[in-house]
């Protein structure tokens, strides 16, 4: 299975940031991450399944959501709950030293796609609201729906 060039790209630092970790980028993993990457939209997890059954006849669901959960644990994807969807997320720059950073997600109604923002400041504006309520922040990915500027253009 070839993956367009830039993929190829993400995949190798993909590959050195798990290295860098003393985690393992297998192939089976490689491969669910190229597929999720090589997409202009977030994909689910049943059709990453399909797309991998064309190489790998006996994928099941499990093997999919084992390599999922892998790359969600590396911080190399996002998902999506809003759209039960998976969303790539490796050439942030400082990867090796933050890989569960916090994220936002602008979602369009009319096209599907799908547009990561890091805005640090709407991250701390979350911190400072949480503290204030006395609540320890962990994780906190925000996904905000709308029109995109090109379907607003339209």
């Amino acid at each position: 299975m070839g993956f367009s060039p830039r993929t190829e790209t993400l995949l190798n630092q993909a590959s050195t940031i798990c290295g860098n970790r003393g985690a393992r980028l297998t192939d089976l993993r490689r491969q669910v991450l190229g597929l999720i990457l090589d997409r202009e939209s977030p994909t689910g997890a049943y059709d990453l399944l399909d797309q991998l059954r064309a190489t790998r006849h006996g994928a099941a669901p499990p093997t999919v959501y084992r390599a999922l959960e892998f790359l969600l644990d590396q911080g190399l994807i996002h998902k999506l709950e809003r759209l039960s969807a998976y969303v790539g997320c490796v050439a942030q720059e400082d990867h090796d030293r933050d890989h569960d950073h916090a994220a936002q997600f602008f979602i369009c109604r009319t096209c599907g796609r799908v547009t990561e923002l890091e805005d640090h400041e709407l991250a701390h504006a979350l911190e400072d609201a949480a503290k204030r309520l006395g609540f320890t922040l962990g994780k906190a990915t925000i996904e905000a729906e709308g029109q995109c500027a090109v379907c607003s253009a339209r």
